[in-house]
């Protein structure tokens, strides 16, 4: 296995290297011939990663101890199922991976382009092929994962614990690596287009709009994945601890955010190319930093890899990306700057403008808390932390002004707006906001920002319906058919305000569960009962189970209503693993639509009779994962590429520019 694997990846580092000189070349000399060439190198090097990461697998599958990734990640006690997810479950296996997806998306790439191509195309081939022979570099070089050791063990360490508590495992790495790596390909036409020049500012937008909806979707799904992960494997009742890991995954979302929403400014009116372009270059290189974080031990986290020495190799790339990208923009500023401007502040550019201001003002405050222990620990070696208090208390306000704009921006047309028009269309959303802080106050919710935060969920959710039904009826009037034909008609809108109403959703559960939830911490003896949240809790007792890689104990407790009424039962769990020095938690739920009952153990006593619980009563948390399965689904909608229409057909027929929705994948 070893032998194969280390013959591979050469391989598909000389391939890619190949592809990277034909493209440079063949850009630069008009030669076709070149690029075809650097083009078929991407089918190529996908077969030699495919087959690769095979290898990994089979190694791992089999107890291939002589491997030295096998002998730390697997053992003969591993189920299957962990075994095949023991392949990103450390740095050199997740880079193996990494390089497979990039491939991946290098060779969608040319498949895309196999004959209609952009000027951009052979400048974005080469600066694909060159991020992937980096990433190439560092599997042959400091990581090496088909490494072997001197003398073979009988049997193998295992993956981590926490990676064998969850079966989200299998999901949630790869979403986000489909999230994180994806951003090479908008990183590469942008870069394309600057090297390009002529019109290559003004043509790359459209050519990866979708492409960068689709990473926005991925990461998306990989965000949400991660915070139920959390929530449903950690134990301690939450789903965001405002982790530096979790920082640097939403870091590149916000980015992709304001790009999406600021791209249409420059499809629709030619305005902001400088600001696209370098949100662009921002968000890869962030996605940098972000591995650069997880994978050079510079941070203490349940998400970091530990034992890596491909720190100082990102550096110098980070370092390389920044130097490029910007250099490039410096060079090509006057192509950049655009004599347009803004017809007036309260119009649906005004809007961009702000919600784009908004965003970013939240990945400072973010990136700033993330990076400042860093840097006071490398100038002066002292170590301080920085924590959920700061992040919710600058963080929330602009989140609040991200659901106000959101809530008030698609009433506003292109260019200039009539007040007089736009206050009769927030009317009935403006009332239902309303209503909801008059009940959230009633309902007993004494803090100011969760009442205004529920009304603001409100407006949001109910200005994006309200114009998803005015324009079906706009489309109906101006075209025959149902109201599915008008729906498809104007997709890529609707799809934007889907996504929006998704936000609010998702919104409305983080607010609730973040100032409405109830914990407690409570010993009881086997038999004895506490009231926690008007229900009652009884302590039936502890039960071992001995499994294939680990011994479980199980605590159950039978949950009845106040009249004594059986409700269900909690059967939070301890894991010993043979690998662990502490035992491993795992939580018990009984999800709810509106809220959760959620358990999890402690300690258990010495005695063998009684065991200390946390529990925790958590209002909307399922708002969360739904919101953010509507955001995601409102992405790919918008993504889904329209179909061919008929000859004599009008695009947008019926629709009007006031009716253009801001938010993802609107125009």
């Amino acid at each position: 296995m070893s032998q194969l694997g280390t013959y591979l990846l050469p391989l598909g580092l000389a391939v890619s290297g190949y592809g990277l000189l034909a493209a440079a070349v063949g850009a630069k000399t008009g030669r076709s011939a070149l690029v075809e060439s650097a083009r078929r190198c991407a089918f190529g090097t996908l077969a030699i990663l495919a087959a690769a990461n095979a290898v990994m697998l089979a190694a791992l599958l089999t107890n291939d101890f002589a491997l030295r990734y096998v002998a730390g990640n697997a053992s003969r006690e591993t189920p299957a199922f962990f075994k095949v997810l023991s392949l990103w479950a450390a740095d050199d296996g997740s880079l193996l991976l990494w390089n497979l997806i990039l491939a991946g998306y290098i060779a969608a790439v040319a498949l895309r382009f196999r004959r209609d191509r952009p000027s951009t195309f052979p400048y974005a081939l080469s600066v694909l092929f060159a991020v992937q022979v980096f990433y190439l570099i560092l599997i042959n070089g400091p990581a090496r994962p088909f490494g072997t050791v001197a003398n073979p063990p009988a049997d193998g360490r295992g993956p981590a614990p926490l990676l064998q508590n969850h079966p989200l495992m299998a999901v949630h790495p790869p979403f986000l690596y489909l999230g994180f790596i994806g951003f090479t390909v908008p990183f590469a036409f942008g870069i394309a287009a600057l090297l390009a020049g002529g019109h290559g500012p003004d043509e790359w937008v459209s050519l990866i709009r979708r492409w960068t909806l689709a990473v926005w979707c991925f990461l998306t799904v990989g965000l949400v994945l991660g915070a139920l992960w959390s929530y449903s494997v950690l134990g301690w009742g939450g789903y965001w601890a405002w982790d530096p890991v979790e920082n640097v995954a939403l870091l590149p979302w916000l980015m992709s955010t304001a790009f999406l929403h600021s791209v249409m400014l420059q499809e629709r009116r030619g305005l902001a190319k400088l600001w696209n372009i370098t949100l662009v270059i921002g968000a890869f290189s962030l996605v940098t930093f972000g591995t650069f974080l997880t994978r050079a031990n510079v941070l203490s986290s349940v998400h970091a890899f530990a034992q890596t020495s491909v720190g100082p190799a990102y550096l110098a790339f980070l370092a390389l990306v920044l130097l490029t990208g910007f250099g490039l923009v410096a060079w090509r500023l006057p192509e950049l700057r655009t004599p347009s401007s803004l017809d007036s502040a309260i119009s649906r550019e005004g809007a961009f403008v702000a919600n784009n201001m908004l965003l970013l003002a939240a990945a400072a405050i973010i990136l700033l808390g993330t990076t400042f222990p860093l840097v006071v620990q490398a100038v002066s070696n002292q170590q301080v932390t920085v924590g959920g208090p700061y992040f919710r208390s600058s963080v929330t306000p602009v989140f609040l002004l991200i659901l106000l704009l959101g809530g008030t921006a698609p009433l506003l047309p292109w260019r200039a707006t009539s007040r007089s028009r736009a206050l009769r269309r927030l009317r009935v959303p403006a009332a239902a906001a309303a209503l909801v802080m008059i009940a959230a106050a009633w309902a007993g919710v004494r803090q100011v920002g969760a009442v205004a935060g529920f009304g603001l969920a409100a407006l949001l959710f109910v200005t994006s319906g309200q114009e998803i039904l005015n324009g079906l009826a706009i489309r109906r009037r101006g075209v025959r058919g149902s109201t599915v034909r008008a729906l498809v008609r104007g997709r890529r809108r609707h799809a934007g305000l889907v996504v929006h109403m998704g936000l609010a959703l998702a919104a409305a559960g983080i607010i609730a569960s973040s100032s409405l939830g109830q914990q407690a911490e409570v010993t009881l003896k086997t038999g004895q009962s506490t009231v926690f949240a008007g229900q009652v809790l009884r302590y039936q007792g502890l039960s071992t189970a001995q499994q294939p890689q680990r011994v479980v104990l199980t605590a159950t407790v039978r949950v009845m209503d106040s009249a004594g009424r059986q409700a269900g039962t909690l059967d939070p769990r301890v894991n010993l693993y043979p690998a662990a020095t502490e035992p491993i938690g795992s939580p018990s739920i009984r999800r709810g639509i509106v809220w959760d009952l959620y358990a999890s153990v402690i300690s258990l006593q010495n005695d063998g009779g009684s065991a200390t619980f946390r529990f925790y009563h958590n209002p909307g948390v399922n708002w969360l994962w739904f919101g953010g399965l509507v955001m995601a689904l409102g992405g790919v909608a918008a993504a889904w590429p329209a179909r061919r229409r008929k000859h004599g057909d009008r695009p947008g027929a019926g629709a009007t520019p006031e009716h253009a929705t801001i938010g993802v994948g609107a125009r």
